[in-house]
């Protein structure tokens, strides 16, 4: 099985980091007159792309949050769950005054919203929408036959 080599490696993760295939390249150690070329060059190697591709997907998925994850979320701020920083400006004197840090539970528009938007997931709420429309319906009494029979 082959794999990368060390050099290969850092020029991966450092074209992973920046975005840039020179700067990449020098900084994993290339020569900075060739960087450019054997940075493209790595770049085409199959054991070199397949890596920075898996890479990529994984901090795609740490980077991005899962719907287990916001679920969890909304239900612990609807809960009260989750604390908010608030800053307190405290007169300790004549002149003088402090801030201090106090933690506080969500705010009750936070939890609204957080249980709006849950709702909203699992369909708890139905829209009523009223319709007006002329729909031209038009009666014909039929009393049969005008024979007199």
């Amino acid at each position: 099985m082959v794999k990368m080599t060390v050099k290969q490696q850092r020029f991966a993760d450092e074209y992973i980091r920046l975005g840039e295939i020179t700067q990449a390249a020098i900084n994993a150690g290339y020569n900075s007159k060739s960087a450019y070329k054997t940075g493209s060059e790595n770049l085409r190697k199959p054991l070199i792309k397949s890596y920075i591709d898996e890479r990529m997907e994984e901090l795609k998925k740490e980077s991005i949050a899962e719907q287990d994850e916001v679920l969890q979320y909304l239900t612990s701020v609807m809960r009260g769950e989750v604390k908010d920083e608030a800053l307190l400006v405290v007169g300790d004197g004549d002149f003088g005054s402090s801030v201090e840090r106090h933690q506080k539970r969500a705010d009750t528009m936070a939890r609204t919203k957080a249980a709006e938007l849950l709702g909203k997931r699992y369909a708890l709420f139905t829209d009523k929408h009223q319709v007006d429309g002329d729909l031209g319906i038009s009666v014909v009494v039929d009393y049969g036959d005008d024979d007199g029979s």
